[in-house]
């Protein structure tokens, strides 16, 4: 290509939403062009860089078996409502009817639709395993769309989808693909972990979030020091240590005139935050919930919600506490909290002398005692972890990263193929459903975290695999008949040279630098 005849409009200054490094040098360079929030035009620099990228993920998915299709963006209303999704995805799903009144959504993934296809076309076992894929455009109507191609409304995807027979094939499947995912994100010049995930809308049982670890990641990653331990922050355990011994002090009432929050109260006490219990009220299916978390710890609701076995909860608001007069906001705490079901961490489990809310408008109790003063209906993980903490799978302590999650992987099982009926006949034609799973990446993603780890104050630095051209030739004194004949010449010979060497590049890309398991 001629940089005479190529659309590359490059800006002096940084447009004044661009917040991020990808985002701003995206813009300038003359990459992309913003169309409104959460939208984007690639322009001619910026898809080649795009094809690149799906190059060696078409590569990646031929080597591992899985066969290229292209789905309708626009979804039936029946399909997801089939899977119980309809109703569940809530206003991320952009939804809109036709002229005939039939409600569509524009795909934010394709599970349902995909398991619409192979219901209607596998029946036998010999038809499986399958693995199919697809790269292509999804919506989700964020509600604020930021940081350039890190979180748009429209967005580029590469979305794929395993059958098999059992628990047995899909974990094959599963494995074959985390290994593909990380020979693409090592050939696409990225640094990368895979970290265990929360399954969140999408369901399942087993999960892997691929991490780009950058400082503007809204992501955080808890990994071991020691081992191959790493979770999302989402998902991420710990090891608590054992409480310690206190004896059996006597609970005291204790006078706190307008002390509610966790610091006030430590420090009109004089005692750590770590021994204050701090119990927050939930209205779970429309009923309060007490949650009891150490006074140093914050909840974590997607932990919480796998405690409680749904996602139906939210805190008390301020007209659930005037409905709800029994429970005195910056007061309550777990004794004498008769008839209400109550929550704890794991690290409250044994502890005494902590100080708690006294239920009682301006008082709050010391030397409380759990399983003495007051019981818990059940313990879980329900607080995030910290850099510091303890692994819980070895000695080392867990650090704490910053990331961008470019894919993520997840064994699915018969989360879509039970409820809408994808089965298939066995040897001995008994009818079963296909164990699934899916796995995607977020190809535009990818694109602004390799420039979030590859640029420097003078603008992008390309990994080779990736850029959008691999040589600048700028002729010098072109008017001269032997400067063109030479830049011809040289031009051949150049371009067989850097053909040869992205060639051996691209074949010595590392199967994996993740530090994480399957």
């Amino acid at each position: 290509m001629r940089q005479s005849n190529t659309l590359i409009p490059t800006l002096k200054e940084s447009p004044a939403d661009a917040e991020i490094a990808s985002h701003r040098l995206l813009i300038r360079a003359g990459y992309i062009r913003r169309v409104a929030s959460g939208l984007y035009e690639f322009l001619p620099l910026g898809l080649r860089v795009i094809k690149k990228i799906e190059g060696i993920i078409r590569d990646e998915m031929d080597r591992a078996g899985a066969q290229e299709l292209l789905l309708p963006i626009l979804q039936p209303r029946e399909l997801w409502e089939e899977s119980g999704r309809w109703a569940k995805y809530g206003p991320e799903m952009m939804r809109l009817r036709d002229r005939a009144e039939r409600d569509f959504g524009l795909g934010p993934t394709h599970e349902e639709l995909i398991t619409d296809l192979v219901r209607s076309n596998i029946s036998s076992y010999r038809q499986l395993p399958l693995n199919l894929y697809q790269i292509g455009p999804k919506f989700r109507d964020e509600i604020r769309p930021r940081f350039g191609l890190l979180r748009g409304r429209e967005f580029l995807m590469k979305d794929g989808y395993s059958f098999d027979r059992d628990e047995e094939g899909m974990a094959d499947s599963y494995g074959r693909m985390y290994e593909a995912y990380g020979r693409i994100f090592s050939r696409s010049g990225c640094t990368w972990r895979a970290v265990e995930a929360d399954t969140g809308l999408i369901g399942g049982d087993v999960s892997h979030e691929f991490m780009v670890p950058a400082e503007v990641g809204e992501d955080f990653i808890a990994y071991c020091s020691e081992c191959p331990y790493a979770a999302n922050l989402e998902l991420a355990s710990f090891r608590r240590p054992s409480p310690p011994s206190i004896g059996d002090m006597i609970v005291e009432k204790v006078h706190t005139p307008g002390q509610r929050t966790i610091e006030e109260v430590s420090s009109f006490l004089a005692i750590e935050a770590h021994r204050l219990i701090k119990c927050l009220m939930y209205l779970v299916g429309g009923r309060p919930v007490a949650v009891l978390v150490p006074g140093d710890r914050e909840a974590n609701e997607i932990k919480l919600g796998r405690g409680l076995g749904t996602d139906e909860f939210r805190l008390f608001n301020e007209d659930d506490w005037k409905r709800l007069p029994g429970y005195l906001q910056g007061y309550v705490g777990p004794v004498g909290l008769d008839g209400t079901e109550i929550i704890a961490d794991w690290g409250l489990e044994g502890v005494g002398g902590m100080a708690a809310g006294a239920n009682d408008a301006d008082h709050h109790l010391i030397n409380v005692k759990e399983g003495r003063d007051f019981t818990v209906n059940r313990f879980a993980d329900v607080v995030n972890a910290r850099a510091g903490d303890d692994c819980p799978r070895c000695n080392g302590q867990l650090k704490v990263e910053a990331g961008i999650e470019v894919g993520q992987v997840f064994q699915l099982g018969t989360r879509y193929s039970s409820p809408m009926r994808c089965c298939y006949d066995d040897e001995n034609g008994v009818t079963r459903p296909m164990v699934m799973g899916t796995y995607g990446i977020g190809v535009s993603r990818l694109m602004a975290a390799v420039v979030e780890q590859s640029h420097d104050e003078k603008g992008i630095i390309w990994p080779v695999s990736v850029a959008p051209a691999v040589l600048h030739i700028l002729p010098l004194n072109y008017e001269r008949e032997e400067r063109r004949q030479a830049r011809r010449n040289s031009t051949r010979h150049a371009w067989r040279g850097a053909w040869k060497y992205c060639s051996t590049i691209a074949r010595r890309a590392p199967a994996s630098n993740s530090r994480t398991p399957i």
